[in-house]
């Protein structure tokens, strides 16, 4: 059974860095596409990168030159470095696995993908 666990949220000002990681269980994090899905309060969930077996990436519009997504796959890890956070990026962060990682967000999630519980990330002075 695939399993996905967030860590590193929290509370950053805005302006200020943060990193996410994500550690698999369960299966071999190498031959998936991961991604990070973000939904802020009283809005629609939405792709914020993702990431293939290759190594290649693609972001959302609103995170692209700010964020970076990587993995590890000897840690069987991935993670999401955010910089210069803004107060509207606050919200739960949600790491995802078997995404459909192309150039259009919209498509990253897919009925085979297996999410994480997600974490709460706060930008906020």
């Amino acid at each position: 059974q695939k399993q996905l666990v967030e860590s590193g949220g929290g509370l950053v000002q805005p302006g200020g860095s943060m990193r996410l990681s994500c550690v698999a269980s369960g299966f071999t994090l190498d031959y998936y596409a991961m991604g990070w899905f973000r939904q802020a309060p009283g809005k629609e969930r939405e792709g914020v990168s993702c990431i293939n077996s290759r190594a290649g990436t693609h972001y959302g519009d609103a995170v692209k030159g700010r964020f970076t997504i990587s993995r590890d796959n000897a840690r069987n890890t991935e993670y999401l470095q955010m910089n210069s956070l803004k107060v509207e990026e606050t919200g739960v962060y949600y790491c995802v696995a078997n995404v459909a990682c192309n150039s259009q967000p919209y498509e990253w999630n897919n009925a085979d993908a297996a999410w994480g519980p997600g974490t709460q990330v706060t930008v906020s002075s």
